[in-house]
């Protein structure tokens, strides 16, 4: 039996029931794999369900407004996702009719969907022998065939795209796409994989030369960045805040946050009110505590957020306009998520 033989074999014995499984509607193979970019099935799951019971066609999502995407997204991280989500599903609803382009060559060109994201949906709802290449192809690859280029240099992504196309069943590729990808997320696992019950156990070179562990290989990441977020949490005598909405490029575009001081270092109450950051924003009398004792810190992927949430009473604000009762309504990220699970604002 050789490669594709024995994967798609394996998957048909072993293969995970999950709701995209069941269509080759593009609109529902997209929206899967634009959710599992970087996310688990078991996380992303939930969410799927979610966007397709509100969002059961395309027009129905190009319909919606943006911040209504971003609150349904809250939680899932990566939020340029979502907006190029939106922005795809107004494309395809406005400029093609709703209907998806056929060709990984059109497919590709559209926003937010790169080459994986293309081959997945050209291959299984097009038949289009074009190969993916994710995180479980990569490993299970680097492992059966014992290569050891990294695989976030560009010399790995051509090679292994370069082997998949090669090992693709062209007659199924949508199968063999799904097959792989499967393998490597249960059987070919990142940590204690099933050597022992393998079906590639004779053939896989890792294993034969106890590699299991070292391969793949990556190249060294980028180096962390530390920064100290300070959010000032206003709650006025008539029970308002201030969210304001985050503009720019970086982190968290489009969604809302508490007034926030950044400082270069962790600060103490006294160099918070003494900043003239809070001095411009409340040059009246305040009352101000920290809520959380213990620094949050918020892992993300090149930078970690050194976070305090600082509680402020003050009779009167210009700028707080947001009720209290009307908080939830704003897609805000996970960590001010998590804040407001737990603070209950008091009745001033």
């Amino acid at each position: 039996m050789n490669f594709s033989n024995t994967l798609i074999y394996w998957y048909l014995q072993n293969s995970r029931e999950l709701p995209w499984r069941k269509t080759k509607n593009p609109y529902y193979i997209w929206l899967s794999e634009i959710m599992l970019q970087q996310t688990r099935v078991a996380q992303g799951l939930s969410y799927y369900l979610k966007f397709t019971s509100t969002f059961p066609t395309v027009f129905d999502l190009a319909k919606a407004d943006e911040s209504t995407v971003l609150k349904m997204w809250q939680g899932l991280g990566y939020y340029s996702r979502a907006r190029n989500l939106h922005f795809t599903a107004k494309q395809i609803a406005n400029e093609f009719n709703g209907e998806f382009p056929s060709t990984f060559k059109e497919i590709i060109k559209l926003k937010g969907i790169g080459d994986y994201t293309a081959s997945a949906i050209a291959s299984i709802c097009f038949d289009e022998p074009t190969a993916v290449v994710d995180g479980n192809v990569y490993r299970v690859l680097s492992r059966y065939f014992g290569i050891d280029t990294p695989i976030n240099s560009s010399a790995g992504i051509k090679e292994f795209k370069k082997l998949a196309q090669t090992l693709i069943d062209e007659s199924q590729p949508g199968t063999f796409n799904q097959a792989i990808m499967d393998f490597g997320a249960i059987q070919c696992k990142p940590k204690k994989p099933l050597c022992m019950f393998c079906p590639f156990t004779d053939s896989c070179v890792a294993l034969q030369k106890n590699l299991i562990e070292t391969l793949p290989v990556k190249e060294k990441k980028i180096k962390v960045r530390n920064r100290y977020f300070n959010f000032l949490v206003i709650k006025t005598k008539d029970n308002k805040t201030i969210l304001s909405e985050r503009k720019g490029k970086g982190i968290w575009q489009g969604l809302y946050q508490f007034p926030l001081i950044e400082s270069d270092k962790n600060i103490n109450k006294n160099e918070l009110i003494s900043s003239d950051e809070f001095i411009a924003l409340f040059p009246d009398e305040t009352t101000i505590s920290l809520f959380n004792k213990k620094e949050i810190v918020h892992k993300l992927s090149h930078q970690h957020l050194y976070t305090q949430f600082w509680i402020v009473e003050t009779e009167y604000s210009s700028e707080a306009k947001i009720n209290w009762s009307d908080i939830e309504k704003y897609p805000v990220p996970v960590l001010i998520a998590n804040f407001l699970k737990e603070y209950q604002p008091k009745k001033y």
